[in-house]
């Protein structure tokens, strides 16, 4: 299937546009077969993930003494959108290994942390970021998680809700707080290695859309932590997490991207074979309209992630940009796959063409790594501070 329409070459550098050619072609070829039976099972391919470590795909951004490939946010949210194109579930996996694992070890990690787990993140080992629990979502710092300390150690007790990864990733960054009478100024990162005693992963969600990506229930009982794995000064895991949460947000928001692209190719290449009452759909004024929006929203949606992602590379604070991103574009993703849909007619209601998992991943954007409505609050508060 042919994209309907490609990205200006002035957008990308010679090196980007290379590197998101070879994604799109291991889209392509390694994901897209697949697509069908990881859905039905609600399970990513394994075979698929050593295929990511192979491609460098998992350690985009880390640097090339610990394994990785050196390279920038703009890379990352290159990879997200092209696989997404083809499936998100594939493409969440990346993303959160780069964005939500990677991201805070850069900017926070010793340098014995990265030694010892950033060649793993970039050979074989998937990561996770556990955050969220049953009772913070959205108000991410009431978590319950708590971590005490014991001599060198720390003995982390509690529960994680909604962790992406959860079901493949051997490394966790496992947020918990180690004075609840401090609030927010208790929380403290660590990395917590699944192996460890106490820790386990509980319930698989079963979910409306991106099926194939796991999530997970995590559960730490008495899970002893070394000293040496807290992850930045104690205390201060609420400000690494809401770094992390802005360069996410980027990531999302290509993830939406490339799924509208995804939808919107197999929707035009459907409506100009189809046809009814004599003629291809494609051939009334109406729907090319619809389409001409459509492909417009999205390519204004593009070109607010590749910002964020250029502000961040170029050091700048990104959380009103990323927030823009993120919501601007599961806006236009929702949009852009329900017409696909409708134009589809009865078929795009059912599971013999693409447009309605397209459809159904779509949702998720609005939801994680913030909801929508948390995005409006960041974009406010910026506005009026």
């Amino acid at each position: 299937m042919s994209e309907f329409a490609p990205q200006p070459l002035s957008v990308l550098t010679e090196d980007e546009r290379a590197f998101q050619n070879a994604v799109a072609e291991f889209a392509r070829g390694e994901v897209a077969p697949r697509v069908a039976a990881m859905e039905n099972a609600a399970k990513l391919d394994p075979e698929l993930i050593p295929k990511y470590f192979e491609m460098g795909l998992m350690g985009l951004q880390v640097p090339e003494e610990f394994g990785g490939s050196a390279g920038t946010v703009m890379m990352v949210a290159i990879a997200v959108e092209e696989l997404s194109k083809v499936d998100a579930s594939a493409a969440i996996m990346v993303d959160v290994q780069n964005t939500l694992v990677a991201c805070p070890m850069l900017t926070s990690a010793t340098d014995e942390q990265k030694q010892r787990y950033f060649p793993q993140l970039c050979e074989s080992k998937v990561g996770a970021y556990a955050l969220s629990e049953a009772t913070s979502g959205s108000d991410a710092f009431g978590l319950q998680t708590r971590a005490v300390q014991k001599g060198d150690d720390w003995v982390l007790t509690g529960r994680k809700l909604w962790i992406t990864n959860g079901a493949e990733a051997d490394l966790f960054i496992v947020f918990a707080n180690v004075d609840l009478s401090k609030g927010y100024k208790g929380i403290t990162a660590f990395i917590v290695e699944r192996e460890w005693a106490g820790f386990s992963v509980g319930r698989k969600e079963d979910k409306l859309g991106i099926r194939a990506s796991s999530t997970c229930e995590l559960i730490l009982d008495g899970v002893v932590v070394p000293g040496a794995n807290v992850l930045g000064p104690v205390g201060q895991g609420y400000k690494i997490a809401i770094e992390t949460l802005n360069e996410g947000r980027i990531g999302i928001g290509a993830q939406m991207i490339g799924v509208a692209h995804g939808a919107l190719t197999a929707a035009i290449a459907y409506i100009k074979e189809r046809n009814q009452f004599g003629r291809a759909i494609a051939d009334n004024q109406g729907v090319q309209f619809q389409l001409a929006q459509a492909a417009t929203d999205l390519e204004a949606a593009r070109l607010m992630v590749y910002n964020a992602a250029r502000l961040k590379d170029a050091g700048h604070d990104i959380a009103r940009e990323g927030a823009m991103a993120k919501l601007f574009a599961s806006q236009v993703c929702e949009r852009v796959t329900s017409l696909c849909v409708e134009l589809f007619g009865g078929y795009g209601y059912t599971k013999d063409y693409p447009v309605e998992k397209f459809y159904r991943d779509a949702k998720i954007g609005t939801i994680y790594e913030g909801t929508n409505n948390m995005q409006l609050q960041t974009i406010a508060k910026s506005l009026l501070k």
